[in-house]
């Protein structure tokens, strides 16, 4: 069984700066990559970042020079840095987990409960 276990949400004003963390537990074969989305009310999930323990990050265009992903191999974590937040920026954040449980078995998602994050203006 796969956990993600997620920290850090909270408020802010904008300008300001929080910390996600999300951290996978259980019994797995590998990780090839651990991500962030978000929600905003009335909007789609959308994807902020993804981290591939090989060590890339990607992200959206809209968090481009504010936000860093980074991760843990060790600790199967990964912690978003969130720089300059704007209101824009305000949604429940969910982890994803892109795992393989068995090596022969194909990779399958895996989510945490999400982390409300909002950025007063």
């Amino acid at each position: 069984q796969v956990q993600l276990v997620e920290s850090g949400g909270g408020l802010v004003q904008a300008g300001g700066s929080l910390r996600l963390s999300c951290a996978a537990s259980g019994t797995f074969f590998s990780i090839n990559s651990m991500s962030w989305y978000r929600q905003a009310p009335g909007k789609e999930r959308e994807l902020v970042a993804r981290f591939t323990f090989g060590g890339s990050a990607s992200y959206t265009d809209s968090v481009k020079g504010r936000f860093t992903l980074s991760g843990d191999n060790a600790k199967n974590t990964v912690y978003l840095q969130m720089n300059s937040l704007k209101p824009e920026d305000t949604g429940v954040y969910y982890c994803n987990a892109n795992i393989k449980i068995m090596y022969y078995r194909p990779a399958s998602d895996y989510w945490g409960q999400g982390t409300q994050v909002t950025v007063s203006s």
